[in-house]
């Protein structure tokens, strides 16, 4: 923790350990996105950090609101009830509370939230990096185990490989839990399985603690589990190439093919009708053409797995 969420938690570290219960999802989504910061720091942290957010925001938008006078650019043509024709006169004042009590409850709300969301966000991005390098990860594992090593120093030296992303810190969370809390390496595999976001790393590390507690091979454990996930990658990656052409041929001939034929239609009756400023070839070209070739890419960076 930091000066800040020290100081967070130091304010309301106490009253938010009893709600622990209401925050359970939370909590494990901070715990699988390996957060440094412990729960109560964390949402202590969130809940002041609203409040300032907040009232900054309110302070500036109110500001800006009465000296630009903006509530008194309103202009309201009609029928009006007596009780607001009574309040016109105040409409000044009015507007200003209402901007500063509005940007309060927005901009507070929005970070409050962001806070409660980022673990789960981080969590999913964590899943997706385990999932990609769990194989290369595991031939590592069986390498060190061929070489005669324990299993304990197996994972401690993933832990300390850096090159296989997500699946090293989860190794490394294993390493931590032998070497600072004294557990030995069944009981860290069980704590590191409970709280990694990724199910194929639970699934492994499960695997894992069934071959040593029977007493099986556990270089040939990691042998057969380091094919699997070879062979999987090798589907996936085959499942994403052919919805890939699908999707090429969708974008010719939705956005190339079709927006060349209305292109073409909307010119020739352009020129039939006269029309010197067409706004719906306006719209094709400048509108449909960009947004949609976005939306293509914003669905196939969607789509790609990591590999």
């Amino acid at each position: 923790m930091n000066t800040y969420e020290r100081l967070c938690y130091n304010l309301l570290g106490q009253k938010i350990k009893k709600k622990r219960l209401k925050y359970s999802s939370l909590i494990a989504d901070i715990q699988a996105a390996r957060l440094r910061t412990p729960f109560e720091a964390y949402l202590a942290t969130g809940f002041i950090t609203s409040i300032i957010v907040g009232l900054v925001s309110a302070v500036v938008i109110g500001a800006v609101t009465f000296f630009l006078k903006i509530p008194n650019l309103v202009k309201y043509k009609g029928e009006v009830p007596d009780v607001l024709m009574v309040l016109s006169g105040q409409a000044m004042l009015i507007g200003t509370i209402v901007a500063i009590f509005g940007s309060l409850a927005v901009f507070g709300g929005i970070t409050y939230v962001i806070y409660l969301v980022y673990p789960s966000i981080v969590a999913g991005n964590r899943k997706r990096n385990i999932d990609s390098t769990i194989p290369y990860a595991i031939n590592f594992l069986m390498a060190m185990s061929t070489a005669g090593i324990s299993p304990a120093e197996v994972f401690k030296l993933l832990g300390d490989s850096k090159i296989y992303g997500e699946s090293s810190v989860e190794a490394r969370f294993i390493a931590r839990e032998i070497d600072l809390f004294g557990k030995n390496l069944i009981e860290s595999l069980k704590s590191v399985s409970s709280t990694t976001p990724s199910m194929r790393m639970r699934e492994f590390i499960q695997g894992a603690i069934a071959s040593i507690t029977s007493g099986s091979n556990l270089t040939e454990y990691f042998r057969t589990k380091s094919e699997q996930y070879a062979l999987e990658n090798r589907q996936t990656q085959k499942q994403f190439l052919e919805t890939l052409a699908l999707i090429a041929e969708s974008y010719v001939t939705a956005m190339v093919a079709g927006t060349l034929f209305l292109i073409l239609i909307q010119s020739v009756m352009s020129m039939i009708s006269g029309q010197s400023k067409p706004m719906f070839l306006y719209i094709i070209i400048y509108m449909m053409i960009p947004f949609g070739s976005l939306m293509f890419v914003i669905l196939i960076n969607s789509m790609t797995p990591e590999w």
